[in-house]
C-alpha cells in the first residue's frame, strides 16, 4: 500500500527565536527542552541557573549531571561560533576544575570544531566539551520541532583504553584494574539492553552511579572484591535527606511492591546519605567467568528501581515531612 509522506523543511532559526538571551535560553532551559538536549548527549541534566556568572564572563545555563552531580555549562550561539565564545569556554572549565561544557551553535565552523576535538583529547576525563548545532525543521503547516546534532564530543573509549594502558605501566592497582574492567564491561552491556537507566563513564573506583533524574538523589552500583558481594540502590543525599527518606519509608510495602521485593532500608543516623538497597551476596567481582551473571543482575536491579522510585524523586517536597519528636534530626 502506498502511504502518502510529508516532506521536511528547514527553518531559519530567527523566524522562531529572535533573541538569544530573551528567546532562546528560556526555550532551552525548561524541563522539556534541557531534557531534549540530555537525550542527544547520553546525560540527564537538571537546570540550577541562567545567566550564571563564571570567571568575568556569565554562562547562559547552568545544569548539574545529576549522576555524576558535576557542573555542566551550556553556550549558546544562534549564529556561526566565533573565537570568542571559544575562550569562554576555556574560562568555563578552569573556573569550575571539573564540568562539562556544551556549546549550541547554529553551525560550527571546521576550525571551532578542531578545538573541541583538541580539547577532548588533551584534557582529563573530568571535563568533557560538546559540540552541538541547533536546527529547526517542520513537515508542511506543522510547529517548528527543534533537533540538535552532535558535531563534537568526547571519545570516552579512547579515554577508557588510556586508563587501562596506565594501570598496565602500574599506576593503577590489581583491584582498580580489575574494577575498571568490570564497570567498562557493565557500560557495554547495558548500551546493548538500553533502558530507563543509562551507562556512565568507567572508573577504577569501587561503585557507578546513574542518574535518576532529579539532583541529589541517585542510583549507586557497588562491588565487593574482598567480601564478594554487590549492592545496588537508590542513595539520597541533599540537604533534605532525612525528609526524603523518611517520605519514601512511610510507603514502604508500596515501594517494595512495586519492585517485587524485600529492600534494605538503611536511615544511618548522623550521616547525609540515606540508603535503600538490595544486595547479592556471594558474587565475586574478580571472577570473569560469572560477570555477565552478575552485569545481568545488576542492570535488572537499576531498571526496577528507576520504575520504582523515579517519579517520587521528582515530585517528593520534603517540605512534608514532620518528625514525629525530638529523636528525628
Amino acid at each position: 500500500m502506498n502511504q502518502l509522506l510529508g516532506r521536511l523543511h528547514k527553518v531559519e532559526i530567527r523566524e522562531i527565536w529572535q533573541s538569544e538571551p530573551g528567546d532562546f535560553t528560556p526555550w532551552l532551559a525548561s524541563d522539556e527542552n534541557i531534557a531534549l538536549l540530555g537525550e542527544t548527549i547520553g546525560l540527564d541534566l537538571e537546570v540550577e541557573a541562567q545567566e550564571k556568572n563564571v570567571g568575568p564572563f556569565r554562562a547562559d545555563i547552568l545544569c548539574k549531571d545529576t549522576a555524576s552531580q558535576t557542573w555542566v555549562l551550556i553556550e549558546n550561539q544562534l549564529e556561526r561560533t566565533d573565537h570568542i565564545h571559544l575562550g569562554q569556554l576555556v574560562t568555563y572549565a578552569a573556573g569550575l576544575q571539573a564540568a562539562t561544557i556544551i556549546w549550541v551553535a547554529a553551525r560550527f565552523t571546521d576550525e571551532h570544531r578542531a578545538a573541541l576535538d583538541w580539547l577532548n583529547e588533551i584534557t582529563s576525563e573530568e571535563f568533557s566539551f560538546f559540540g552541538l548545532e541547533v536546527e529547526l525543521w517542520r513537515i508542511g503547516d506543522s510547529p517548528a520541532a527543534p533537533k540538535f546534532n552532535i558535531v563534537s564530543k568526547p571519545n570516552d573509549w579512547s579515554r577508557s583504553i588510556a586508563s587501562a594502558a596506565k594501570g598496565v605501566q602500574g599506576e593503577l592497582t590489581e583491584t582498580q584494574q580489575v574494577q575498571l574492567a568490570y564497570w567498562t564491561a557493565l557500560r557495554d552491556l547495558m548500551e546493548e539492553k538500553s533502558g530507563a537507566v543509562n551507562p556512565t563513564k568507567a572508573h577504577p573506583v569501587g561503585f557507578m552511579d546513574f542518574s535518576l533524574g532529579k539532583s541529589g538523589i541517585w542510583l549507586t552500583a557497588t562491588i565487593r572484591v574482598r567480601d564478594k558481594g554487590i549492592t545496588v540502590g537508590l542513595t539520597v543525599g541533599t540537604t533534605n535527606s532525612l525528609a526524603y527518606f523518611k517520605l519514601l519509608e512511610s510507603d514502604k510495602n508500596q515501594y517494595e511492591a512495586t519492585f517485587g521485593m524485600p529492600l534494605h532500608w538503611r536511615e544511618r543516623p548522623g550521616k547525609k546519605q540515606k540508603l535503600i538497597q538490595v544486595h547479592l551476596e556471594n558474587a565475586d567481582p574478580s571472577d570473569r567467568d560469572d560477570w555477565p551473571r552478575q552485569h545481568a543482575w545488576i542492570h535488572d536491579m537499576l531498571e526496577r528501581l528507576y520504575k520504582t522510585f523515579s517519579v517520587a524523586a521528582k515530585t517528593l517536597d520534603p517540605s512534608g515531612y514532620q518528625p514525629a519528636g525530638n529523636g528525628d534530626e
